[in-house]
């Protein structure tokens, strides 16, 4: 296993902690991975995505991962606040975005505290706030509408209406990245609302769902753009798309690179796959069964953190 660290895999992740979770019924209708909450459990599953929250944290802080955990106590009604990767990435050079989101419950889980503990923490040179432009229809949802190779400069999105190409061109202009676009489709034909559910690119490798692309020569272009750049194309079937196995992140630890995942991912990959994945990142399958009701699973959990540290730190951070 490689343990040199990466500019694709940050040391570092934004969480947050909610403390009133639940599925929301705003995302439902194009977020065919959501599944709604029972009836007359919603403080049972409020606590259980609270004790999820908490244990993976622990499990990144354990293998070297630095957390800097916030917490969401249901204030702003916002049910999707656990997956922060949507609203703001951070960017080699100093860089921070924050994006226009689709759901206008989604647009109240931006926090100037996140903002300022970056600048904080880490070197901030410049920071791109395109939320205005939700007024013009225009949304972008972050690292969930993208998958960024930041060593290639290329941001795969699948076409959506949480991915608007007005909004993408002006990111890609001002971020540096070439946009590569493509349809999709899950098993009964629906559009993937984020791409993160069905890509995740790695140092050395990347899993790809290639039969969720609808046009297989631009399958085979992807495919050939990720060789290209000495990416192993992992290919992942449309079940295990559904079981989430896509929506995984490369992150750097003590010993090396792991891969995030969850449990449920982990469980679906061959033991081929694992093998491949384990000769460049050791997994770690992070359980998260309630967060997954949601419609996202741990790469949504985890904003990756790519900028300079002001100085040496290490342990958990919180922020509340």
């Amino acid at each position: 296993m490689s343990t040199f660290r990466s500019i694709q895999a940050p040391a570092a992740v934004v969480m947050v902690r909610p403390h009133r979770f639940t599925p929301n019924p705003e995302t439902a209708t194009d977020n065919a991975f959501q599944n709604p909450a029972a009836v007359g459990e919603a403080r049972a599953i409020a606590a259980a995505a609270h004790r999820e929250v908490t244990r993976a944290a622990e499990q990144l802080q354990d293998a070297g991962v630095r957390v800097h955990l916030f917490e969401d106590r249901g204030e702003q009604d916002t049910p999707d606040s656990v997956f922060p990767n949507n609203w703001f990435s951070t960017h080699p050079g100093g860089r921070v975005a924050i994006y226009a989101m689709h759901s206008p419950s989604r647009r109240r889980e931006r926090r100037q505290d996140v903002i300022e503990m970056l600048k904080a923490e880490y070197r901030v040179q410049d920071v791109i706030d395109y939320s205005g432009l939700e007024h013009d229809q225009l949304f972008l949802e972050g690292t969930g509408a993208m998958v960024l190779d930041h060593t290639a400069g290329v941001a795969y999105t699948a076409r959506s209406n949480r991915a608007d190409p007005v909004l993408l061109e002006r990111f890609s202009t001002h971020f540096n990245f070439e946009p590569i676009v493509f349809d999709t489709a899950d098993m009964a034909g629906r559009p993937i609302y984020h791409t993160n559910v069905l890509m995740c690119v790695a140092t050395e490798f990347a899993l790809l769902g290639t039969r969720s692309l609808t046009d297989p020569s631009r399958a085979r272009e992807v495919v050939a753009r990720l060789q290209e750049w000495g990416h192993e194309v992992i290919d992942l079937s449309p079940e295990q798309i559904g079981e989430f196995a896509g929506n995984a992140i490369e992150l750097s630890g003590r010993a090396g690179r792991v891969l995030a995942l969850s449990q449920r991912a982990c469980d679906s990959l061959t033991a081929r796959q694992k093998a491949r994945i384990k000769r460049s990142a050791r997994l770690l399958p992070l359980a998260v069964p309630t967060i997954e009701l949601a419609g996202g699973s741990v790469r949504c959990m985890l904003a990756g953190i790519h900028l300079s540290p002001r100085r040496a730190a290490a342990g958990l951070g919180k922020a509340t």
